[in-house]
């Protein structure tokens, strides 16, 4: 690779599937791992706006992503916080080698780690809480760097997640477009592992355009919504873009304190862990689904805008319960519509953690058959010590 590349800020992360290898369940990390920035005690006593949009706990009882493994290409995660204890395996750490991955001195791999496989803490979830994560750190903070040796490290941790038994890899980063790059994604891609990555956070810039790995045929890439459905405006737009989901006022647990941090800026970070949860949700469900198919699930069923598909959000925001129970639809065609994206958003349940929704979508489905850098928030989200906790 030649040249500068210019570094960006939102989240993604990414996986691969080879030839499965046993992995050591989580222990104390390998080598000193400074937490003290990164350290929350705040718990989180309402429900998180996320899960009462997308409401994963209709299609628990269907799949809490047993079984899957999800790899988590990030500033690492850690394995010490309440929700993510027993969750994280011991992976890779290309930052400080005599790690395996579960240091985040930056919290935003661990906040992608908790949106995605988080046990159940307080108000908090993931949205697949039975779902395991193999930590890949290739990061060591958030700020924009023009270190070339970090697109070769996220090249290599995408071929690691495929020969170490990812089943979904998650990229909330940007990375420049090489062959190497590719060719890697297409290996993963090739041993079946999903792969979903964040479109990015350059919307409205002069640098708008289609953001890789996210880009590349058969990765998911997602952009980001508010809580009010709408397109976030730092959100990527571009006819690559594939769905969307929650990408603005954002919590997840953080490495140190046991405590939660939200990132308020709007970005795709975030949106994509969502999306990396529901494919973890559906490979709980059919382990036998290929890449292909998961892709095709999520989109086909996604709220999808008035003209079926546009640049900003894709064929829409991402809905569990369809994907998990909707017999499988056709794909709107792409339109590449410019159109503004304001998605009709349901009305919240009271409790969606309640046991009568429960009951409600097993009566449903009885009745009714069935996407280099982090991209950590936004642009302004320099620093982990912009991560403002929630109290």
């Amino acid at each position: 690779m030649t040249g500068r590349w210019r570094a960006a800020v939102t989240a993604t992360a990414l996986t691969v599937c080879a030839s499965a290898v046993a992995l050591a369940p989580a222990t104390p990390a390998l080598a000193a791992c400074d937490t003290s920035r990164v350290r929350y005690d705040n718990p989180v006593t309402e429900t998180p706006w996320p899960l009462r949009r997308l409401q994963p706990n209709l299609v628990w009882p269907l799949s809490q992503g047993e079984g899957v493994r999800v790899a988590v290409i990030d500033s690492g995660v850690t394995a010490d916080h309440p929700s993510l204890a027993g969750a994280v395996l011991a992976g890779k750490d290309y930052v400080d080698q005599t790690n395996d991955g579960r240091c985040d001195e930056a919290a935003h791999g661990s906040i992608v780690a908790g949106v995605i496989a988080g046990r159940p803490v307080g108000a908090f979830s993931g949205i697949a809480p039975k779902a395991t994560v193999l930590p890949i750190r290739v990061l060591r903070d958030t700020e924009r760097t023009s270190d070339a040796t970090i697109p070769q490290h996220i090249v290599e941790a995408i071929v690691f997640a495929a020969d170490n038994g990812a089943d979904v890899i998650n990229m909330s980063l940007v990375t420049p477009d090489t062959p190497a790059l590719k060719n890697a994604v297409q290996y993963a891609l090739g041993r079946g592992v999903v792969i979903v990555a964040a479109a990015g956070n350059e919307g409205g810039s002069k640098q708008e355009g289609p953001a890789f790995p996210a880009a590349y045929d058969g990765v998911i890439a997602v952009a980001g919504v508010d809580e009010e459905g709408k397109h976030v405006d730092t959100s990527t737009s571009g006819t690559f873009v594939d769905v969307a989901a929650p990408g603005a006022n954002v919590l997840g647990p953080t490495p140190a304190g046991g405590g939660f941090a939200e990132f308020k800026a709007g970005g795709t970070s975030f949106a994509a862990a969502y999306v990396s949860g529901l494919a973890a949700l559906l490979r709980g469900q059919d382990p036998k689904l290929t890449p292909a198919q998961v892709a095709a699930r999520i989109t086909s069923t996604a709220d999808h805008p008035p003209e079926g598909f546009n640049i900003q959000v894709g064929y829409g925001v991402v809905n569990p319960l369809r994907a998990l129970t909707v017999v499988q639809q056709a794909v709107p065609s792409r339109t590449a519509a410019a159109a503004p994206a304001t998605l009709e958003r349901p009305a919240p349940p009271h409790d969606p953690f309640g046991g009568t929704r429960t009951a409600a979508v097993i009566t449903a489905v009885t009745l009714g058959g069935l996407t280099v850098v982090l991209l950590l928030a936004a642009a302004s989200v320099r620093r982990a010590r912009a991560l403002r906790a929630r109290m």
